[in-house]
């Protein structure tokens, strides 16, 4: 080949390089432990970069993680990345009808966190870059330092953004504190210990530990007053590690069982992006969904710690999260660390661990009894209806008492699994949950078309007709929706819009009993009158049709009326809600002068009497029942003999009013 030839060879290979912009394109960061939440999610994700000058058309290039399908999924058409400029890959492992555009794709498949090979080809199926990925770390990414040519862990993901200029093979051992958290009489001294020639430094405001954070003390910390200490080990030639974080309760003996969090300042009071506050914007922080790391304790009744691991929190309720003590939801979260909390803190459940866990601060019932929802929940217990247990408990954050709080079981469909001994991931995730009416606004999990449509049905068809009530019949449970409604009626809730229902994978629909603390405060018919009411009636917080088309059937209306003087003649009777009343109070009564102080949202005085009149209410409401029942259904004075006549007198006995 002459020297002619030789040179426009090369200059034709230069130019097709440039038009391709192959060589200009690469896989220049991956998080594939992902646990920083945006937007709801935490997906893997995949960063390219375009390290050229010119914008390079990527319409029709392939990503994959697969060898044998390198044209899993492509870029759709107008996909264009400028000059040194980044787009991002979500790789969510779900369904994804939309792909992406901009600078923001989406996969349906995810990058496995134990290591694999990425592929990025051109629109001929001509591989670009084949990229493998070892074994990840939780929450750290992996790949081309900014100038480098070798991949590593970076210390910070940088994801859309220049990469860092030092990446690592590995991630330094966690040390360990050799003193472990919980309740001490007088001061302690804490030590640590952790790998050779690392560097151990602290921090006691529950703030990460950095680079410039004090070096712990050598011959240990003392711990004079209650404190969260987080530490962290530094190399010089590896990622930084895991951060340790336990609690040191010092002369404190709560009384109940405890749950500590630890987290940094910003994610809890930063006007920026703090969740427990308003912020400044038009959308309060606390509304706005986002999940946050956060390390967290759980310490029994005993004292004995029972978890201590990091997961992630978020601001939970609805118009109660205004209340300055804001309820909280927990989660469990692979990504840092463990995918269950290891640990049942409830009495009459027997599960080996949760996913998620709720932090209830009473919400409505902020300044009233904070008991009405757990003692009333309580009362559901072994009458085939799902309802959220409960512990009495208190919480601190960063060290900070921050008062009583009812630890509840978080509705979502791994609660639901449990509960209806559903294992298999699949089936899981197609568990349906509705909340209220069931439109799209109000679906928690899966699908709502059939509850929609079954809805409907119940309201344009006679159910008196056979197949009509089989229709019904095979796919709602009725005992369930039986249950419900007597709990809402006899409670008297008067936020009747709380009403949950579900469905397992092959499964009929059921309710579960829900936010049930605006109960026992009054004898008038709410929330009767939501309940029974002509089916084409107004539809007024959830769907009534099911419950009355069902009540027009003789047999189903029967069958209705003898649960509700069931549940009256054993559930409500006195003396067990008399007893389920005193097991709260006992635990509550003795922690409430220092939540009062802690928050100043109510008197104690105050408090013993919105007691008194709650136990009045749910003392003498199950007597009214029958009659507000004779009424709204119209009732003969046989049927109610019938059906409440021993039920009736037997309350007369057990729920004389004081």
């Amino acid at each position: 080949m002459g020297k002619k030839t030789a040179f426009f060879t090369v200059l034709l290979l230069i130019l097709c390089a440039a038009v391709c912009g192959c060589a200009e394109i690469e896989i220049s960061e991956v998080m594939a432990s992902n646990g920083w939440f945006e937007n709801g999610h935490a997906w893997d994700w995949v960063e390219i970069h375009n390290t050229g000058k010119e914008t390079v058309n990527l319409s029709g290039w392939f990503f994959s993680d697969s060898k044998k399908d390198p044209t899993k999924w492509s870029f759709p058409e107008g996909t264009r990345l400028k000059g040194n400029s980044y787009l991002t890959i979500f790789c969510t492992d779900e369904p994804c009808d939309n792909p992406g555009s901009g600078d923001v794709f989406y996969t349906d498949f995810a990058i496995s966190a134990k290591g694999e090979t990425i592929l990025l080809s051109d629109p001929d199926g001509k591989e670009v870059q084949r990229l493998k990925i070892p074994e990840q770390y939780g929450c750290v990414s992996w790949g081309l330092p900014d100038g480098g040519t070798e991949y590593g862990y970076f210390e910070t993901a940088t994801r859309g953004k220049k990469n860092e200029k030092t990446a690592y093979n590995r991630r330094t051992v966690s040390p360990v504190l050799l003193v472990s958290g919980g309740f001490y009489s007088e001061p302690v001294v804490v030590t640590v210990q952790g790998p050779e020639n690392a560097v151990i430094r602290y921090t006691t405001d529950g703030s990460t530990p950095g680079v410039k954070s004090k070096v712990f003390p050598a011959g240990g910390l003392t711990v004079k007053k209650t404190t969260p200490i987080r530490i962290r080990a530094f190399q010089e030639d590896a990622v930084s590690s895991e951060t340790i974080s336990a609690t040191y309760f010092i002369n404190d003996v709560p009384g109940t069982s405890v749950v500590s969090l630890i987290t940094d300042d910003q994610y809890l009071f930063s006007k920026k992006t703090g969740i427990l506050v308003k912020g400044s914007g038009s959308i309060p922080n606390y509304s706005k969904g986002w999940e946050y790391p956060v390390n967290i304790e759980y310490y029994n009744r005993a004292g004995q710690n029972e978890i201590n691991q990091i997961g992630t929190f978020t601001a939970s309720g609805h118009s109660a999260r205004i209340n300055a003590q804001k309820s909280i939801a927990l989660y469990a979260r692979k990504a840092w660390g463990k995918e269950q909390f290891e640990f049942n803190p409830f009495p009459t459940r027997d599960y080996s661990g949760y996913k998620s866990l709720l932090l209830r601060s009473a919400n409505s019932d902020y300044s009233a009894t904070r008991l009405r929802d757990i003692v009333a929940s309580s009362l559901a217990e072994g009458q085939g209806i799902l309802y959220q247990d409960h512990e009495v408990i208190q919480v601190y954050i960063n060290g900070e008492y921050w008062g009583h709080y009812n630890l509840r079981e978080k509705i979502n469909k791994y609660f639901i699994a449990q509960y209806e001994h559903v294992t298999e991931q699949s089936q899981i995730d197609a568990i349906d949950i509705l909340a209220r009416t069931g439109t799209d606004q109000f679906l928690q999990n899966g699908d709502n078309r059939d509850w929609l449509e079954l809805a409907d049905f119940c309201k344009t068809k006679d159910l008196n007709i056979p197949e009509n009530l089989t229709y019904v019949t095979d796919r709602l449970d009725i005992d369930s929706l039986f249950t419900h409604a007597a709990y809402e009626i006899i409670l008297g809730n008067v936020d009747f819009t709380n009403v949950r229902i579900y469905r397992v994978p092959g499964g009929k629909w059921r309710y579960l009993l829900f936010d049930v603390e605006a109960c026992w405060r009054g004898l008038d018919k709410t929330p009767l009158e939501y309940y029974i009411k002509p089916v084409k009636g107004k539809i007024q917080g959830f769907r009534h049709e099911p419950l009355n088309a069902l009540l027009n059937v003789p047999e189903m209306k029967d069958r209705f009326l003898k649960r509700v003087s069931e549940l009256l003649a054993t559930v409500f009777r006195w003396d067990h809600v008399e007893e389920a009343f005193d097991r709260v109070i006992a635990q509550l009564e003795p922690i409430l002068p220092r939540h009062i102080k802690r928050w100043g949202n109510m008197k104690l005085s105050n408090w013993k009497k919105n007691i008194g009149a709650t136990k009045y209410y749910a003392r003498v409401r199950p007597k009214k029942i029958p009659s507000l029942l004779k009424e709204a259904m119209k009732l003969s004075r046989d049927e109610v003999e019938n059906y409440f006549g021993e039920t009736l007198r037997l309350l007369e006995e057990t729920n004389k009013a004081p």
